[in-house]
């Protein structure tokens, strides 16, 4: 018998979150075979809802592989039937099920820049056209990660998934009127001090339509706009890989200064990935008080009340951004010790609780 907590989060992701209508085509993915038990309850509720369900379940370990044997010319190759798929689908549901956090840790950065460029026409198309789910699948190696146990995860999980998505969206409605109106966010807190225009630009409320757990409320910035520098207290993690104490410092919206504690030289690889990797394609704003602890996961982390993100590279059109880039790299800054969040010179957010 299923986890009646798996079934409600299937409910939850096919009513609620794609609201799955029928004769649509909706594709399962799962990183891993572990995610078999959210993958059945998953592909039930698309029947259910008259859909059409395709599934393509992974094995972690090929991707190793891959980068341990493929040429350049492989590396360069486009899938295009992968390609098709993506043109041809209407939901995407992308089940995250490590086995194991660290198995892309020792990929050679310049290979994994190169395919990520190749896969970005793919991604683009599912991120900015299509309706799509991200969510996590309990593993041991996602509680290890966040320093719980199996069980302690899986509470944590469906903690912060299985809610009143309508009520989260109402809460975020007030969020959203200030920052529409406003023309220029300051950041200030712990060697922090960056201001980037919105003006013009839309903020988008989140509430479990994309990203399952859910509550932030995001745009994209001016591209030009950010001026200043920021520190981020938090490991910042991109393909496996942990970067501790980044120092980024921006001039005209692009980074022009980047340090870090731990692992620089994969930070600025990365960085380097193509031109738009320096500019910023989102701020988002964490509303998720019910998230209290850093997990090492941005699905979570993100979130978090009290917390921002900017993200460097790819911005989402559907927030107004024009920023073009193979990678989406989110970065968290926690102001709730003493950080201070201003629009248009108004402080609305002080030490991590909102004042409006």
């Amino acid at each position: 018998m299923a986890d009646k907590r798996i079934e409600k989060l299937a409910k939850i992701l096919i009513g609620h979150s794609l609201k799955v209508k029928k004769g649509e085509t909706v594709m399962i993915v799962a990183s891993s075979e572990a995610a078999k038990p959210l993958v059945l309850e998953v592909y039930r509720e698309v029947l259910k809802a008259g859909g059409h369900p395709l599934t393509s379940i992974g094995l972690e370990e090929t991707v190793n592989i891959f980068f341990e044997h493929a040429t350049d010319a492989q590396i360069k190759k486009l899938p295009e039937t992968k390609l098709h798929e993506a043109r041809e689908i209407d939901c995407f549901v992308n089940i995250r099920a490590p086995l194991n956090k660290k198995s892309l840790s020792n990929i050679d950065p310049a290979k994994s820049a190169m395919r990520s460029r190749v896969l970005s026409e793919i991604s683009g198309i599912i991120v900015n056209d299509k309706r799509w789910v991200l969510v996590n699948f309990p593993t041991n190696a996602l509680a290890q990660e966040a320093e719980m146990s199996l069980s302690e995860y899986e509470d944590f999980l469906y903690r912060a998934t299985n809610v009143d998505w309508k009520a989260v969206e109402e809460r975020e409605k007030s969020l959203k009127r200030v920052l529409d109106k406003g023309k220029i966010v300051r950041i200030v807190g712990e060697d922090t001090d960056l201001t980037l225009s919105i003006k013009g630009r839309k903020a988008i409320p989140c509430f479990g339509e994309r990203n399952m757990p859910d509550g932030e409320v995001f745009l994209s910035p001016v591209e030009d706009s950010a001026e200043g520098h920021i520190y981020y207290e938090m490991p910042a993690i991109y393909q496996g890989r942990e970067v501790t104490g980044i120092r980024l410092e921006f001039k005209k919206g692009k980074v022009v200064n980047e340090r870090a504690d731990k692992n620089e030289a994969y930070l600025k690889s990365v960085l380097n990935t193509d031109p738009g990797a320096r500019f910023l394609g989102e701020l988002g704003i964490g509303v998720n008080y019910g998230i209290k602890n850093y997990s090492k996961d941005i699905l979570f982390d993100e979130k978090i009340g009290g917390t921002v993100h900017l993200a460097v590279g790819r911005s989402y059109e559907r927030a107004g951004g024009t920023n073009k880039s193979a990678i989406h790299w989110d970065m968290i800054k926690d102001l709730r010790k003493k950080g201070e969040l201003y629009v248009d010179g108004t402080l609305i957010q002080k030490k991590g609780k909102f004042l409006i």
